[in-house]
């Protein structure tokens, strides 16, 4: 989705909502709080209040999206993870070839050094 600055503007904003939210809420109870309050005073930072909570909501939800897909390593827009991911295992399954070659490579020269004094014991007892 965004550069890591653009993800922390985007925090902002959410925490610009958070703010409008508190402050809707609070001049709601302000109003209802009152002798004399009026109805659509309190209808009108209720609404705010509802508006800014869908707000920051939505917004929250997208961000947990994205650090969940970070997170466990799912594929995203501009993430090079999964190609490093995929790399590593590359390395991995190289590494674990050559240690399976060179353990035939001693098994067999184990066998031919085996065979060479089988031969050397069989000529001696000729």
């Amino acid at each position: 989705m965004a550069a890591p600055m653009e993800r922390i503007q985007a925090l902002e904003l959410i925490e610009k909502d958070i703010i409008t939210c508190l402050q809707s809420a609070g001049q709601a109870l302000l109003e209802l709080s009152k002798e004399k309050s009026s109805l659509k005073q309190v209808e009108n930072q209720s609404h705010q209040f509802l508006k800014s909570l869908g707000n920051v909501e939505s917004k929250l939800t997208e961000q947990i999206n994205y650090l969940t897909q970070v997170s466990t390593g799912q594929p995203y827009e501009n993430s090079g993870y999964a190609s490093q991911k995929v790399l590593q295992m590359a390395w991995h399954r190289l590494e674990h070839a050559r240690s399976r070659v060179k353990e035939l490579e001693r098994s067999k020269n184990k066998y031919l050094q085996d065979q060479e004094q089988l031969k050397g014991n069989v000529s001696n007892l000729l």
